[in-house]
């Protein structure tokens, strides 16, 4: 059985991948599992280079395959902001309300059909011998005008998916899991660790 360590500590994108992977024949390992959890500094220019950054971490102080993903929201009136600061964009890592009000404040004379936006994640997975492959997927939509919804996380409450008149937070997980960037990028690794490592 395939061991693999997710590189995050927030739970909500822990439970996705969770569920994304479903894995019957993988043991997933979370930061719960360790006593010490690495520090990791996000210095990489891309979601890419973020991403092989946290995966690199965990294989070096575990001895066990990781998967990491990077991920942010790329709104296409402020050229692409805040994509790779997504999680710190209002200057406090991880505060989605201060940042979501940052970013409302930023479109606030701008249009609907101005506001288009997309999530963007891209998502790495390493070994101990040094193999390394990666996947990404997009989710596009447009940012609302106010937060709505309690399910999610980040920016979810102010991006409304193509097609939807609901926010993400207003979608259920079951749902999201369905059409999200993150979504795609470990469907996609699923499919990669099947065919590479044998696990069906």
């Amino acid at each position: 059985m395939l061991e693999l360590i997710i590189a995050s500590q927030n739970e909500g994108k822990i439970r996705e991948i969770v569920e994304i992977l479903d894995p019957n024949d993988i043991k997933v390992y979370t930061y719960k599992d360790f006593p010490e959890w690495p520090e990791v500094e996000e210095i990489g220019s891309t979601f890419y280079d973020n991403a092989l950054i946290k995966a690199r971490a965990l294989v070096d102080a575990f001895g066990k395959p990781a998967v990491a993903d990077d991920s942010g929201l790329e709104v296409d009136a402020l050229g692409g902001k805040p994509g790779v600061y997504s999680a710190r964009y209002a200057g406090e890592e991880g505060n989605a309300d201060k940042n979501n009000a940052k970013l409302l404040r930023e479109l606030h004379d701008v249009p609907e059909p101005q506001r288009t936006a997309r999530f963007r994640c891209v998502a790495v997975l390493m070994t101990p011998d040094g193999w390394i492959t990666s996947t990404d997927g997009t989710f596009e939509g447009h940012i609302g005008f106010e937060p709505h919804g309690e399910r999610g996380f980040g920016y979810d409450p102010i991006f409304i998916p193509e097609g939807e008149t609901r926010t993400v937070a207003e979608i259920p997980l079951s749902e999201k899991n369905k059409i999200s960037h993150r979504a795609k990028a470990f469907k996609k690794l699923k499919e990669k660790i099947a065919e590479n490592l044998h696990i069906k």
